[in-house]
């Protein structure tokens, strides 16, 4: 009896997250799945000095190795994500408050009795200016960017697989990650089958040699395993 066709999964994140996802997805579709992994980016820290604050705002899990390095581990902060809240929590971090996105991030801070001085800890790429958007509502807010992302080149694994035709499925984790897909795959004769973790990710894909584009039904890995596996 035949074992029946499985499209690759290509995963484009930087390299630890790339290896955890790809654990969750054999765990769901077999252990034999096959799976590249060939980041496009990957994320250093900036050094950047970090001022006194209140309360801190934590939109990645790569923003909490920096800031728990500095005067400032331990202090309550708001989460972008389960995941980073976990990081938080293990690094000694008190959580004030968890919500799935940037947006919906703000609103629970603007309910939540005002800390004092609150302070984005992030990336150099940002899907919503927050500290901005703080401070309009009345809050006082500051940002540090904490950690670099940096483009990489397609390895020759990845430029093999985008030029054989076939089913590919990818995942989408930010409009960042979509934007280097798409200049990494152009001209790719592999069918991707893309599932992005937001609209905003999936609007940097519009280009891309796409057979289906979905987004995701939550912002967070569960939903995009769901939805990957479906495609598979």
């Amino acid at each position: 009896m035949s074992t029946p066709f499985r499209p690759p999964l290509l995963l484009t994140r930087p390299r630890a997250g790339s290896e955890r996802f790809a654990a969750q997805f054999r765990a769901r579709m077999g252990a034999d799945c096959p799976v590249l992994i060939a980041p496009l980016l990957e994320t250093e820290p900036t050094g950047a000095e970090l001022p006194a604050a209140d309360a801190l705002v934590l939109t990645s899990e790569q923003a909490v190795g920096p800031v728990a390095a500095s005067a400032l581990a331990g202090h309550p902060a708001f989460c972008v994500g389960e995941r980073t809240a976990e990081v938080a929590r293990k690094a000694g971090f008190s959580i004030l408050g968890i919500a799935p996105d940037a947006v919906h991030l703000l609103e629970l801070i603007l309910a939540a009795p005002d800390p004092g001085l609150i302070l984005h800890t992030r990336g150099n790429e940002a899907a919503m200016p927050l500290a901005e958007r703080l401070t309009a509502a009345g809050r006082r807010a500051a940002e540090v960017i904490v950690y670099a992302q940096m483009p990489r080149p397609p390895s020759a694994e990845m430029r093999a697989l985008l030029a054989t035709p076939g089913p590919v499925l990818v995942p989408i984790f930010s409009p960042n990650s979509g934007k280097l897909l798409a200049a990494a795959a152009r001209g790719a004769r592999a069918e991707l089958r893309l599932v992005a973790i937001s609209e905003n990710a999936a609007q940097t894909c519009t280009g891309l040699p796409a057979t289906t584009l979905q987004i995701a039904a939550r912002p967070d890995a569960e939903a995009l395993l769901d939805a990957l596996v479906a495609l598979a």
